[in-house]
């Protein structure tokens, strides 16, 4: 029974690591990009999106991109850099 609940602790934990968001480093939120002038970029890369939120200390869309495919990614508040990016193929 030991045997048993250790493997599916271990389980639990690889498969909750893997749906884990991207690390964005922690910065002032005086510094971050207004919410509303970061979407108007993106609209103007090509992104469509369809939900946008802050993930931690990242941005977080769900969206598609210019190629019409959908996209989950993390950016950089300050930055603007993708911190993971998640595209269907």
């Amino acid at each position: 029974m030991k045997k048993f609940i250790a493997i599916a602790m271990i389980a639990a934990f690889a498969s909750s690591a893997a749906m884990a968001g991207a690390e964005c480093k922690a910065q002032p939120k005086d510094k971050w990009q207004k919410e509303a002038d970061f979407q108007k970029k993106l609209t103007a890369d090509g992104y469509k999106i369809k939900k946008f939120k802050v993930s931690g200390n990242c941005y977080e869309i769900y969206g598609t991109n210019k190629d019409g495919k959908k996209v989950e990614i993390y950016f950089d508040p300050v930055s603007g850099a993708p911190a993971k990016t998640n595209i269907e193929n």
